[in-house]
């Protein structure tokens, strides 16, 4: 999900202090070990009661059985391949920078000057709730795979780095 690292000087520009680094992960409820698990299970039940059916002449359900299985594997290893994207999120006292790595390895690179930043995000947080990064005119949608809390939780802590590098900015 999210993990964060305020204060940290690692991998900043020469002299940039980052406030705030988050790289945001969609969530997988199942392991690939549970995932090994399920389909094995499932692939034994679907054999034997297809095997059921072959032995009572009906062998064609059988075939349907495997195709289930199939199915169930194939839409799982899509919902897998969803998991490559991911979002980081570095705050410097300089410039928030967000870099997203999509689906099929495709990326882009935002970069916003810190001071003039507005985080909305809805509180209490809805399911259509986003975070919304705007500035000058530009917006940005972050972490929409994470869950409401998940999403309420990032926006409160990007809003409090703000806070902090808007606090050392000279008004």
């Amino acid at each position: 999900m999210t993990a964060i690292l305020p204060d940290d000087t690692g991998g900043a520009s020469a002299g940039q202090r980052v406030f705030f680094d988050a790289i945001l992960h969609p969530h997988r409820s199942l392991s690939p070990k549970g995932f090994a698990i399920f389909m094995g299970v499932f692939t034994a039940i679907s054999l034997t009661v297809g095997g059921f059916f072959w032995l009572h002449g009906a062998w064609p359900i059988f075939g349907f059985f495997g195709l289930d299985i199939l199915a169930v594997w194939y839409a799982f290893r899509l919902n897998y391949r969803s998991a490559r994207m991911y979002e980081t999120v570095r705050l410097t006292e300089r410039e928030l920078v967000v870099h997203r790595v999509g689906v099929k390895g495709r990326d882009g690179t935002w970069t916003f000057q810190p001071y003039w930043l507005r985080v909305t995000m809805d509180d209490p947080p809805e399911h259509e709730s986003q975070v919304t990064l705007s500035s000058h005119g530009q917006t940005l949608t972050v972490g929409s795979f994470l869950s409401p809390e998940e999403r309420l939780d990032f926006a409160k802590a990007l809003r409090e780095a703000l806070g902090k590098v808007n606090a050392g900015h000279p008004a």
